[in-house]
């Protein structure tokens, strides 16, 4: 029983040991590098502060509205048959070749397939 103790104790030991053998050393104090001095930041930072509506978050303020270039009716009448397509998850990679057989394309698809 003592000796697996004294085992156990070892090989935590060594693992601890290994551990701090592997610290990085202390570099010091680095220099910063920025490419503006600090009257420049000072200045744009006093810009910042008083620049107006500077704690309102951009998605916050209201958009104007979007130029509607068709008819409600019609985006909705081609929803419709968009989902009424029996072939709307049908993918060419899905296929040999990369062909969709013909049998499961609609009508016009399958006629200028024929024409290429």
């Amino acid at each position: 029983m003592k000796t697996s103790k004294i085992f156990a104790v070892a090989a935590l030991s060594f693992a601890a040991f290994a551990g701090v053998a592997q610290a990085e050393e202390y570099q010091g104090v680095t220099e910063s590098v920025s490419a503006l001095s600090r009257a420049e930041v000072q200045q744009q930072a006093v810009a910042a502060a008083h620049a107006a509506n500077q704690n309102v978050p951009s998605s916050a303020i209201p958009m104007g509205s979007l130029a509607q270039s068709r008819d409600r009716a019609l985006v909705q009448a081609e929803a419709v048959a968009a989902a009424h397509d029996s072939t709307q998850n049908l993918r060419r990679e899905s296929f040999a070749g990369s062909q969709i057989p013909a049998h499961l394309q609609p009508q016009g698809q399958a006629a200028q397939q024929a024409a290429r």
